[in-house]
């Protein structure tokens, strides 16, 4: 039985995604910093013969040590990592300070380096690591800021990791969910130029929801995807890809900017 590493497993993409990998067979171990988002996570999966958690922050510098082997103790091997924890809400750069920029770069540049270098010398033919991204990766976008420098880098970093570890069967690739409908995002919505920004620009008639991400995260990880390596899988309803405006959109009134 294969076993997968999650980390921000406790809400989200991250629980949509191990609640999808146990459904496909596999065992989960899910790291996050809550431990009550982590008892949901296992009261969700409700087989503790298959599930792990551990509360940790994936910043920290012990972690990837104490995730993996808690993976090789429980379940004797892993087969997959996903690399999910992530935080929003950046600024643009020029109102970026280092404190914020050091923040984002640890926990979505430098916290998925190190656990997969923690993962790799455990992997075997068959194997793979799916790190989670951003639109943000793939095109430039407002207020981006130290958001997208982590996200491009991890981009990076994973076509780096499909290169180097590609030849001993180990597959290395991105989901880049465009904005999903979290508990992290869906208060945002609240904000009228925000929604417009992202309702009205989508060509697709809804939004991103968790399950579009995990199932996406899923396939990647079953036996369909093995020829799959160095990609970025982009989850938005066509936004990037797109001029797309609606109807809506190309019918407004438009409004002399004051400033």
């Amino acid at each position: 039985m294969k076993t997968a590493i999650i980390t921000g497993a406790g809400s989200g993409i991250g629980l949509g995604t191990a609640i999808k990998l146990f459904e496909m067979g596999m065992n989960v171990v899910g790291a996050g910093r809550d431990p009550a988002k982590l008892a949901t996570l296992e009261q969700a999966i409700g087989d503790p013969a298959r599930v792990a958690t551990i509360a940790v922050d994936v910043t920290a510098k012990d972690a990837p040590q104490r995730i993996v082997a808690l993976a090789l103790e429980r379940f004797g091997g892993v087969d997959f990592l996903i690399n999910n924890a992530g935080a929003g809400s950046p600024r643009p750069l020029d109102e970026t300070d280092d404190e914020t920029l050091d923040s984002f770069l640890d926990l979505m540049l430098k916290a998925p380096f190190r656990l997969a270098r923690e993962v790799i010398p455990h992997l075997q033919p068959g194997s793979g690591i799916v790190n989670v991204t951003s639109t943000f990766a793939m095109i430039g976008g407002r207020r981006g800021g130290a958001y997208s420098a982590a996200k491009g880098g991890l981009k990076s970093l994973t076509e780096h990791m499909a290169c180097e570890y590609g030849p001993r069967g180990i597959r290395s690739n991105c989901v880049a969910p465009g904005v999903t409908m979290t508990d992290m995002v869906r208060h945002r919505f609240e904000d009228e130029t925000f929604k417009r920004n992202n309702v009205e620009t989508t060509p697709y008639p809804r939004l991103s929801e968790v399950e579009d991400a995990a199932s996406t995260i899923a396939f990647l990880c079953s036996p369909g995807a093995e020829m799959i390596n160095g990609q970025s899988i982009v989850v938005d309803g066509g936004w990037t890809k797109t001029k797309y405006l609606s109807p809506r959109a190309l019918t407004s009134r438009w409004v002399e900017d004051d400033q």
